[in-house]
């Protein structure tokens, strides 16, 4: 622990992730033991509350928490999400507070179906993720997996728009963030949606 976060804060964390982590595996997005969250504790330095590995989502408490460090190594708890290290990655480039890791099977699909990137336009969800509903095309980056989370993080800050806070892992899942938890929740589930409809379009 550090002099800034306690463990009432770390426990505090974990509830939040546990409840949204019960919300995705409810929604079929984590199944098993698949997916992982945080959210960020401290800036200065960079520490996160991550998921610990191997648990399933649906069942989480407090307790199944992990505060890491900007590298996404752990520095009180047991073991963090093998991506812990993305998540920081994620957190430093854009800002975020949270991230939300998902495995949908639209995200997987439309991953392969559109490698370059998957274009929407035209639609009001768009609201949902700060973008004008007409005249505007926003693409959603499709990136390379690697179990290297540096590589993988050097696809995503060679990829991403910053008018998207999302990115499509090929073959993997869904990546999304917010300022706070309950943005970035809210942000999977409109690039969810936006990604069904297009798998439905196909």
């Amino acid at each position: 622990m550090t002099a800034d976060i306690t463990a009432l804060d770390l426990e505090g964390a974990g509830a939040a992730l546990a409840a949204e982590s019960a919300r995705f595996a409810s929604l079929g997005w984590m199944r098993g033991t698949s997916g992982n969250l945080s959210v960020v504790l401290s800036r200065d330095p960079l520490r996160l509350a991550v998921t610990a590995s191997g648990h399933d989502k649906g069942e989480l408490t407090s307790a199944d928490v992990v505060l890491v460090d900007g590298q996404g190594a752990a520095v009180h708890g047991g073991k963090p999400s093998a991506e812990a290290e993305l998540h920081a990655r994620v957190a430093a480039l854009t800002g975020a507070g949270a991230v939300v890791h998902v495995h949908t099977v639209a995200s997987v699909a439309m991953g392969s179906r559109q490698p370059g990137g998957i274009v929407f336009k035209d639609l009001e969800m768009l609201k949902g993720v700060g973008q004008p509903a007409h005249d505007t095309e926003v693409t959603l980056p499709v990136i390379l997996n690697s179990q290297d989370m540096k590589v993988l993080g050097d696809r995503l800050e060679a990829a991403r728009d910053p008018r998207m806070p999302a990115v499509v892992v090929a073959g993997h899942g869904l990546y999304a963030w917010g300022a706070d938890l309950r943005q970035a929740r809210h942000h999977t589930e409109v690039v969810e949606w936006l990604l069904e409809l297009e798998l439905t379009r196909r």
